[in-house]
């Protein structure tokens, strides 16, 4: 896998831009579907959907499964890091707090991915980089607003979310470790199955999906839209990106999910834009470009 964590190209840029669509619509079908469904078959429902969406793509592109429990433990270990524990985490987490809120603590993953890939000797301290992250999450904060209602139980959402961030931050460490040679398609296809089996067996134990209510036909919509395009097709495009420009720059996505739900809004809704909205997503846009590195090379080269 040729990496390079100090450099994003145009086409990566481009994909950080889907996947941030792909996954900032989680958020807007986790709302939706927790009207009726428990957050722990949710997410069963989410990855186990995926998988299945995607095997078919697998076997038409001619990639065979690992042959052994030797071959499934990365992706065990990815769809523990990656799904499991974050999903679980994040979608219990907005049962007590709001999806807008979710947001701007999920864009916390960036800076839980620098220190973790830091203390692990994965990449070396750059000061553009820790600035950059937070200046990010400054415009996030700022686009977002503190604006929201109090609600029983929101300290430990908001706790619930970081958690999923930082759980994030460990994915992407492990992915970059033991993912090296491995194809999107095939990485993303494995890790859902791992994780639809270790989401039947705690959804299982916990809520007894089967006991439940058959959900409405809007529910049933969430989940396919959370599967299908939040899930299968985000997780193809997220370990494109992590192969092309590592681990660190694929998380950035995180700091552009909430522009581009507050431009998707503007476009598809005619919802209005504030001025504080725009002045968010020009400290974002400001954060990336010092994260990349390129633009502050420019400067100090006409200087």
């Amino acid at each position: 896998m040729t990496v390079n964590d100090n450099r994003i190209d145009a086409r990566d840029w481009s994909l950080l831009a889907v996947l941030s669509i792909l996954w900032g619509g989680s958020f807007f079908f986790n709302g939706a579907a927790l009207r009726e469904l428990p957050p722990l078959t949710l997410v069963f429902l989410r990855v186990a959907l995926g998988a299945a969406i995607l095997v078919p793509l697998l076997r038409m592109q001619g990639i065979g499964f690992p042959k052994d429990l030797t071959g499934w433990t990365p992706f065990v270990a990815i769809g523990l890091l990656n799904n499991v524990i974050p999903f679980s985490l994040i979608v219990i987490g907005q049962t007590f707090i709001p999806s807008g809120l979710a947001s701007i603590l999920n864009a916390t993953t960036p800076m839980f991915t620098v220190v973790v890939m830091i203390a692990a000797g994965e990449e070396a301290l750059q000061i553009r980089r820790v600035a950059g992250v937070a200046l990010g999450l400054a415009g996030v904060i700022l686009l977002r607003g503190w604006g929201f209602e109090t609600r029983p139980g929101q300290g430990l959402g908001i706790l619930l979310c970081l958690g999923g961030a930082l759980s994030y931050g460990f994915a992407a460490l492990a992915a970059r470790r033991l993912l090296k040679d491995a194809a999107p398609l095939g990485t993303a296809t494995f890790q859902l199955m791992a994780s639809a089996v270790m989401m039947a067996a705690v959804a299982g134990v916990i809520e007894r999906p089967w006991q439940l209510s058959v959900p409405s036909l809007t529910t049933w919509l969430a989940v396919l839209g959370l599967a299908a395009l939040s899930t299968a097709l985000a997780y193809i495009v997220f370990f494109e990106i992590l192969r092309r420009s590592g681990a660190t720059n694929v998380m950035l996505v995180t700091l552009l999910i909430p522009v581009t739900a507050i431009l998707l809004g503007w476009l598809v809704l005619g919802e209005p834009i504030s001025t504080r909205e725009i002045a968010g997503a020009i400290v974002i846009g400001s954060a990336l470009l010092v994260i990349d590195g390129r633009a502050l090379g420019l400067l100090r080269r006409g200087a």
